[in-house]
């Protein structure tokens, strides 16, 4: 036995930063990727003092009930719609996520996405690998460029800026919306002029979302928004599944009222809405915008500073530097 404080990992990560912990803590860390039941996560945070979670860990009242050692649950992701934060306020349950360090990597997903539904990628490399290609056609596989068509971000957060700034090697004007506009000083450096969201929609040849799940943003983007896009322009979603009603997208790209569309994410992940698989006009990627070595690290790494900082270790001991609740420290 040991008297060491316990911490639970809920997934496989990084061994060589998980063993930063080992010191301080008697640490669990799953083997496997699965995804967990609601029973099961209460069974596994039962007798825990800390936990480091991912995106399908769902941590609500339930899972919670019997935890009654918990102080801090660290997410995996800089978004935290798979926690109950006011549940886990309640409970005196400190939470985390791993906000700034995916912004640059998310960044230039984004942009991949966007340059690859742009120039039809997917769809002729699919046709290359079935042996379709014997011979080029001049105006065969012909896409949009993106230089001087206006890029539109919705969200216009950390990430949203860091994809605007990119926006100036491609000679693209761009337009946001966000809760509230950013300052004069930001919007030089990003280069971006705030609109209402109906003149964003109107205006976007490219349409990138990057805002976090909300009851208020679900479905932010279905169809009577759908309606207000350009027929030419398309749609990249690197925020969350919900955000965009994924059956009035479907239709839309089938009746070709929207010309295409990339989505790293989708309402009810794993699984993809069948009319979007149908389709050769949308990009379709499983949730791996923030999926590079160095991000996915330094994700591993914020999680572990959070839990040691709420236990008094570490450089940040006594402040876990991306606390989401700071007020059950008071």
């Amino acid at each position: 036995m040991t008297d060491k404080p316990r911490v639970w990992i809920s997934r496989p990560t990084f061994p060589g930063i998980i063993a930063r912990l080992e010191p301080h803590f008697e640490v669990t860390a799953e083997a496997e990727e699965r995804k967990f039941s609601a029973s099961e996560l209460a069974a596994r945070l039962a007798g825990q003092d800390a936990a480091i979670v991912g995106l399908k860990d769902r941590i609500g009242p339930a899972e919670i009930g019997q935890a009654t050692r918990l102080r801090i649950v660290a997410n995996l992701g800089v978004g935290y719609d798979n926690l109950d934060l006011d549940a886990l306020s309640a409970a005196g349950i400190a939470a985390s996520n791993t906000a700034d360090v995916l912004n640059e990597s998310v960044a230039d997903y984004a942009w991949a996405l966007m340059l690859g539904a742009a120039r039809r990628m997917n769809a002729a490399e699919r046709w290359l690998r079935a042996g379709h290609w014997h011979a080029t056609e001049f105006r065969q596989w012909l896409g949009t460029d993106v230089r001087g068509h206006t890029l539109g971000i919705l969200g216009m957060g950390r990430i949203g800026q860091a994809i605007a700034r990119r926006a100036v090697g491609f000679g693209m004007p761009v337009i946001y919306h966000n809760r509230s506009p950013l300052s004069e000083a930001d919007e030089r450096a990003c280069n971006a002029r705030y609109v209402d969201k109906s003149q964003l929609l109107r205006e976007s040849d490219f349409l990138i979302l990057v805002l976090p799940l909300t009851p208020q943003t679900r479905h932010a983007i279905g169809a009577p928004e759908l309606a207000q896009m350009k027929p030419t322009a398309m749609l990249v979603n690197v925020a969350r599944g919900g955000i965009v009603d994924d059956a009035a997208l479907a239709t839309a790209l089938r009746e070709k009222r929207l010309a295409g569309a990339a989505l790293d994410v989708f309402e009810r992940e794993p699984a993809v809405h069948p009319g979007l698989l149908e389709l050769d006009n949308v990009v379709l990627s499983p949730h791996i915008a923030s999926a590079s070595q160095e991000t996915r690290r330094a994700m591993t790494a914020l999680a572990v500073d959070n839990v040691l900082a709420l236990f008094g270790h570490g450089p940040h001991a006594g402040r876990p530097p991306t606390i989401l609740n700071p007020n059950v420290l008071a």
